[in-house]
C-alpha cells in the first residue's frame, strides 16, 4: 500500500484537462480491445490531471468502418462503466476521420461526429495529401465546422512553407505530446519542436491507444523537456477553452 501511495504522487500533472485525442472506445478500432482497457487508460488519464476527455476513434475507409451506428453504443457503454465505477471524468464523442471516400461521403450524408462547437478533427494519409486538400478545408469552414489537421508533425512530405499555408487558412494544428519524445521518430521530433517555435500548436493530444502509450506519457511528464513545452503553450493552448 504504501509504495503503491508513493507511485501515485510521484506522477506530473499535465497542465491542460482535457485530452482531444484518444482511442479508448472499446472494439471500435486499433485501440482499446474492451471495457476494462478503456476503464485502465482513463483512470491513467486522470493520474495526470485529465478530468475531461474526447474520444476520437478512426474512421477510415477500408479499416475502420465506423460511422454513429457504430460509435454511439461503444461510447455509451463506456459512459455506463465510468459512472458505475465512480469515476469523476466528463466524456464526450468525436472521431478522426481519415480524409478519404468515406469522409467524403459521410460528410455529404451529414453523418459526422464532430467535437462540441463543431470542430473537427481530420487525419491526412501518411504517404501522401489528399488532391485538393485545401479546398475541402476551405469547404469545411463553409459548412460551419473548425478543422483540426491531426498530428501533423508525422506528415513527412510537408515542407515549413506549408505548415504555415495551411494554418494561416484557419487550420488548426493538433500534436502529438509523444512526438516530443521521438516515438513516432526523429523528423516528427524535429517538426514538432519547429511547430512549438513557431507558435503553430493549438491543441495537444495523447492519441493513447494502449498502456504503453499511458506510460511513456506520464514518464515524459517529469522531464526538463516537458517543462519547456507548458511554458511555451500554456497561455495559447486551446484543449480547455475550445469546446465550452
Amino acid at each position: 500500500m504504501f509504495n503503491f501511495l508513493k507511485r501515485r504522487s510521484n506522477i506530473q500533472q499535465l497542465f491542460y484537462h482535457t485530452d482531444v485525442h484518444c482511442h479508448i472506445l472499446p472494439g471500435v478500432d486499433h485501440g482499446s480491445p474492451d471495457i476494462e482497457t478503456s476503464l485502465m487508460l482513463i483512470e491513467k488519464e486522470m493520474e495526470m490531471g485529465i478530468n475531461k476527455i474526447v474520444t476520437t476513434s478512426h474512421v477510415t475507409d477500408g479499416v475502420a468502418e465506423n460511422s454513429p451506428a457504430t460509435l454511439r453504443p461503444a461510447f455509451e457503454k463506456l459512459k455506463a462503466a465510468v459512472e458505475a465505477k465512480g469515476l469523476q471524468v466528463e466524456l464526450a464523442l468525436s472521431a478522426e476521420y481519415r480524409i478519404d471516400d468515406l469522409f467524403l461521403s459521410q460528410l455529404e450524408n451529414k453523418e459526422l461526429l464532430p467535437y462540441p462547437n463543431d470542430y473537427l478533427l481530420v487525419e491526412n494519409s501518411f504517404q501522401q495529401e489528399l488532391l485538393g486538400f485545401d479546398d475541402l478545408m476551405f469547404n469545411l469552414q463553409l459548412k460551419g465546422f473548425s478543422p483540426i489537421l491531426a498530428h501533423p508533425e508525422r506528415y513527412s512530405y510537408y515542407n515549413h512553407d506549408r505548415y504555415r499555408h495551411l494554418h494561416d487558412s484557419g487550420v488548426l494544428f493538433q500534436a502529438n505530446v509523444l512526438s516530443f519524445t521521438g516515438y513516432y521518430g526523429g523528423r516528427a521530433y524535429a517538426t514538432a519542436m519547429w511547430m512549438l517555435q513557431n507558435d503553430l500548436i493549438d491543441f495537444l493530444g495523447s492519441d493513447i491507444h494502449n498502456e504503453n502509450h499511458a506510460r511513456l506519457l506520464a514518464e515524459f511528464t517529469s522531464t526538463k523537456e516537458y517543462k519547456k513545452i507548458e511554458a511555451k503553450l500554456k497561455d495559447r493552448l486551446l484543449n480547455d477553452t475550445a469546446f465550452i
